[in-house]
């Protein structure tokens, strides 16, 4: 059983202390946070022992689970890595780029596991969906949340963007070869909407869309591949793919003939696969614990949390070209 200590008890961190305490493979240690009140009750709601510095809680620990504001996550996972502790870290791994290059050198060093929090791989409409999804041309992501001040502190790239260009490079293994970017602030000094229009190397591409000002949640990926079309709604939790095929290959009873212009006809077919009901958190979380027993490599690595970050200030600093042109034209 691996001794594991939290570090950050908002909302997020509350979750992940609950998750942890109901996983048999962690013994929880205790936790961090540097608000006091803070601290003080969630210690007695959740009956978890608070210290009172990150210094303490890690030296007892062989995991460290990093929950706090992006901003302080680098100073944290560096306590944690030059005391040689695993270190679990949530998305987006570091506030910036130099940051996210001196923690992989940091973690190599100490020769340790590190895993980021990019929960969206654990979601079981895409564990469904992944199986399915070879090679895609095009996808299209829209990421649509309700306004919440919580996280207006940064762009909604680095917000919510980001767990959705993960999943396009989990998806589409080529390098970035361009983005096109709009975006627009207008309740916070930071965008509150963007999108981004990545192109890669392999010819594939990914529209994304990201707002945090909208009046509903969406949260779904639209994956278009050759003879296939998936569809992953990470919010409702289901997935459908829909594919063309060549007449009579497949044994679908409704499946739907289409004449097409050259005078061809194909059939199409609807797969709705299962989707298991999974807590996500707790589910990465264990296979952290895994990659750590077993001596494999982590669902998420550094190098996973890095590349996606690296692609979000691409992202940023077109958005930040782009304000500079309009601010020029509207003085």
């Amino acid at each position: 059983m691996l001794k594991i200590g939290v570090l950050g008890a908002g909302h997020l961190g509350k979750i992940h202390i609950n998750c942890i305490k109901q996983l048999s493979v962690y013994e929880l240690i205790g936790f961090y946070d540097q608000d006091v009140n803070t601290a003080k009750k969630v210690s007695e709601d959740l009956q978890v022992k608070s210290f009172s510095s990150v210094e303490e809680l890690i030296e007892l620990v062989d995991v460290v689970d990093i929950v706090t504001p992006t901003i302080s996550h680098f100073e944290c996972a560096s306590l944690a890595l030059k005391k040689g502790k695993h270190v679990f870290i949530e998305k987006p791994i570091v506030a910036t780029v130099d940051e996210a290059d001196r923690l992989v050198k940091l973690a190599e060093d100490a020769k340790v596991k590190v895993q980021v929090g990019h929960v969206e791989r654990f979601n079981p409409a895409y564990i469904a969906a992944r199986p399915h999804i070879n090679a895609p041309l095009f996808i299209e992501a829209h990421r649509l949340a309700i306004f919440n001040p919580r996280g207006t502190d940064v762009p909604v790239v680095l917000d919510l963007m980001v767990h959705d260009i993960d999943i396009v490079l989990d998806l589409i293994k080529s390098p970035v070869k361009n983005v096109s970017v709009s975006g627009v602030s207008i309740v916070s000094p930071t965008q509150d909407i963007a999108n981004a229009r990545i192109e890669f190397e392999n010819g594939a591409v990914a529209n994304l869309t990201a707002s945090r000002i909208s009046m509903k949640n969406m949260r779904k990926h639209r994956v278009f591949q050759k003879d296939a079309y998936v569809t992953i709604d990470f919010l409702e939790k289901k997935t459908d793919i829909v594919r063309i095929n060549e007449l009579g290959e497949t044994p679908y009873p409704l499946a739907m003939k289409i004449d097409l212009a050259d005078g061809t006809s194909k059939q199409i077919s609807v797969e709705h696969p299962e989707v298991m009901p999974i807590n996500s958190i707790m589910m990465e979380l264990e296979s952290f614990h895994n990659a750590i027993v077993n001596g494999t490599e982590p669902a998420v690595t550094m190098y996973d949390g890095v590349q996606a970050l690296k692609v979000c200030y691409m992202i940023l600093d077109e958005l930040a070209k782009n304000q500079e042109i309009i601010r020029n034209n509207f003085k």
